[in-house]
């Protein structure tokens, strides 16, 4: 009889291939599973002390807290790669989608008063109003702007909701009705 033949190497990494998102689900996982087991050692005091099983619990409780040290490493980094990777996304989107993605709810109204202020162009500009929502530079000191449409949209919904969810501070607050 044949001996079975190895997996081809491509198979090997094409099992153990994870998204940047499924990486940071794994180890935010194997870090509660090991903070867990601090825990426990912590609520069960009469295991580190017991004779018996003492040098095995003290050397378990040792390597969760260096593993926890390790992954609370790793969950960081992770977590910095996925917030770039989500602000490179966010930072792409066109007009409507970035106004949408922030307005939620008030999508529609929010992209007919920015068409009337711009035409959805980012780079508008009237005098001191700039941006998709034409927003003056004393509102862009106190509500930020940006070269994104995203940018400038977020500017525009701390406006809007400092303004009380109302479209008042725009001149085309009409298109939104």
């Amino acid at each position: 009889m044949k001996a079975p033949s190895a997996p081809t190497r491509k198979a090997k990494t094409a099992h153990t291939t994870r998204t940047l998102d499924q990486q940071l689900e794994h180890k935010v996982a194997a870090l509660r599973k090991y903070r867990g087991a601090i825990h426990f050692y912590r609520t069960h005091r009469s295991l580190l002390s017991a004779t018996a099983k003492r040098d095995d619990a003290k050397s378990n409780v040792a390597y969760a807290e260096r593993r926890v040290r390790q992954l609370s490493k790793t969950v960081a980094a992770l977590r910095m790669k996925v917030q770039a990777r989500d602000a490179r996304r966010l930072a792409s989107l066109p007009p409507k989608k970035a106004i949408c993605a922030v307005f939620a709810d008030n999508c529609r109204a929010a992209i007919a008063v920015a068409w009337c202020e711009s035409h959805l162009r980012t780079t508008a500009h009237n005098g001191q109003y700039l941006g998709l929502f034409q927003m003056g530079s004393y509102e862009r000191q106190l509500f930020g702007h940006g070269p994104t449409a995203h940018e400038q949209a977020v500017a525009a919904h701390r406006y809007f909701v400092r303004s009380g969810r109302d479209w008042s501070p725009w001149s085309c607050r009409w298109a939104a009705a």
